[in-house]
Formats: C-alpha cells, structure tokens, sequence
C-alpha cells in the first residue's frame, strides 16, 4: 500500500475514532505529549505516527491497530449511493468555503487546512449519522440479525 494512501486512511480513522470517543486534537497532543502541528499533520494525512505511537494512540482510543490502520469498517455499512452523496455535499461545501472572501475561523482568515479539518470532521459526521439513520428507519423484515 502507497505510503501516501496509508497515511490518509490513518488520518480518516484517526478523526474517526476521536470524534466517536469524545477527544480532539488537543487531547491527542496532551496524551501523546507532541506539539499540535504534529497532531495536526497526523489528523491531515501529512505525517505519519512511528509503529509505537500508533499502538499508544489505539490503546488510549480503545481500538486495535488494524482498526486506525486499514480501511474497511467505516464504510463497508453505506451504499456506493450514500458515499456519493456524502462526496458531493462535502465537494459543494468546499466550493462554498473557498469562494467566500473573509471567512474567519477562530479570528483569523481560514487556512487550506482549516477547511480540510472542517470537511474531515463533516464527513465523518455524515457517516455516522447516515448509519444511525439506517439502523433506526429500516424496517425489521429487511434487517440482518
């Protein structure tokens, strides 16, 4: 597997599992005790964590490694129709976020990587609530028990 394409789904489990637990970025530099760009680069598919960092992570996750290391759980739930539809909401937010002029985030103009966290976090969002939406509006005779 390319480095670059591993990075990215580390990065999307990552956002993934602190989303799902309740932490952030700034619990994960706390816990990890490395500074927030180095977070930052971890939750943005920049960098790469070392082996041992990404055992400490899923220990404190409460995952395995596989689960921050390979792309399968997260999706293999929705529909090639809801990934679609996720991608194309996420692609017009984009262009929204992009094309306006002033857009603050936290004070200051936002950055490429501002918008990307923010993206990130909405489609992790959107997952889990399109899975939630089908757990709880599909009817009983087409559930798998």
């Amino acid at each position: 597997m390319a480095d670059e394409t591993l990075r990215k789904i580390f990065a999307k489990k990552l956002n993934y599992y602190l989303t799902m637990s309740g932490k952030n970025q700034s619990d994960l530099c706390k816990y990890m005790k490395v500074s927030s760009a180095t977070a930052s680069d971890w939750c943005n598919a920049n960098k790469m964590p070392r082996a041992d960092k990404i055992q400490r992570i899923a220990k404190w996750l409460g995952v395995g490694i596989g689960d921050l290391m390979e792309d399968n759980p997260t999706k293999k739930e929705l529909t090639s129709r809801d990934t679609k539809q996720i991608e194309k909401i996420l692609e017009e937010t984009r262009e929204k976020l992009t094309s306006q002029e002033g857009l603050m985030f936290d004070g200051d103009p936002a950055s490429p990587e501002a918008i990307d966290s923010i993206l990130n976090a909405m489609e992790i969002g959107m997952e889990i609530a399109k899975k939630k939406n089908k757990e709880k509006y599909t009817p009983k005779k087409y559930k798998k028990d």
